[in-house]
């Protein structure tokens, strides 16, 4: 979450008068993130955020994430629901973006995730892959790997100004995924991709919510496994936890549990989720827009746990044996 647009007190109350949600008590931007503009609201009826849609999110794609949402808390996914209009709708603007209101799900993401944290993840995202199996709606992946290419050409002039060597890195390993090794015949659904602990709520231990789907889409099922690999199972230090990913993978499985074919590509699956968000973060790391409330995620942490996945040899690495049983 950001704030890339302001939004003045009588325009948005002017905006609220839409909704029957009270009277607003107060409102403040939230830093975090780096997609879409954020507010925390506060009203008579309650606690609410409000969502400005900008940058790479597309208003054709906005039905697809409100949608989603309701369609996977009808089968038990505890997510944020939009909420309507006096007219209805879900969908309106506001300060010239697209906008939107959701209810507000209580619970704070970890900053340290611990091993049950992890598994409890692992838990939810199997959950998600199965509940959203028949999902009407479909959404192509835009920051798959044809996406990749157009990011890197945006950044690749200034790379080697925030690590030396970091465009030849990149580049390589482009040259590489793109070489007719991405899998292309794994179980396909619909996919959060974006599944990292500031998009994950915790009452305690006990996992209290899924936000966030302005990256949802259909992709492969494992893919986005692979993302929460590189999201949660990292050390502040850079150094892979075997237990995380124990935990995590074992959860997951136990859910839904993967196909041979699925593990044997997780390492590949991995370094192309790597490559992806190094690229939008450098992206994003080396254009700030002015004056923006934003807080720039930073890139090397994932050129770190690239090198990392390129070693990577079997599912043995992550701590899960390939017959899916702990190693």
């Amino acid at each position: 979450m950001a704030v890339y647009t302001d939004v003045a007190a009588d325009e948005l109350a002017e905006f609220l008068a839409r909704y029957d949600i009270g009277e607003l008590l107060s409102y403040k931007g939230i830093a975090e993130g780096v997609e879409n503009s954020n507010f925390l609201l506060h009203t008579t009826a309650g606690s609410f955020f409000l969502t400005l849609y900008e940058k790479r999110v597309a208003k054709s794609d906005l039905p697809f994430f409100l949608g989603l949402m309701a369609h996977l808390a009808s089968r038990g996914i505890v997510c944020p629901q939009p909420v309507k209009m006096r007219n209805g709708e879900t969908l309106s603007a506001l300060a010239g973006r697209p906008a939107a209101i959701i209810d507000f799900i209580e619970g704070v993401w970890p900053r340290k995730p611990n091993a049950g944290q992890c598994a409890a993840v692992g838990q939810a995202l199997a959950k998600l892959h199965l509940a959203g199996h028949d999902f009407s709606m479909s959404r192509v992946n835009a920051l798959s790997v044809s996406g990749w290419r157009p990011l890197f050409e945006l950044a690749s002039g200034r790379a080697d100004s925030v690590q030396p060597g970091l465009r030849d890195l990149i580049a390589c390993e482009l040259d590489y995924l793109e070489s007719g090794v991405w899998p292309k015949s794994l179980p396909q659904g619909v996919i959060h991709a974006d599944l990292f602990p500031d998009n994950v709520l915790f009452l305690g231990e006990a996992l209290s919510g899924l936000i966030d789907f302005t990256f949802a889409c259909n992709d492969t099922l494992a893919y986005d496994v692979a993302i929460c690999l590189n999201a949660w199972c990292f050390e502040p230090d850079h150094s892979f936890n075997v237990t995380k990913a124990r935990a995590f993978l074992s959860a997951y499985g136990r859910e839904r549990k993967l196909s041979e074919a699925e593990e044997q590509a997780l390492p590949l699956l991995a370094r192309g989720s790597a490559l992806r968000f190094l690229l939008t973060r450098l992206v994003d790391w080396l254009n700030v827009p002015p004056g923006a409330l934003v807080k720039p995620k930073d890139p090397l942490e994932y050129a770190r746990k690239l090198r990392f996945h390129q070693r990577v040899a079997t599912m043995r690495d992550y701590g899960v044996a390939a017959s899916g049983l702990v190693a």
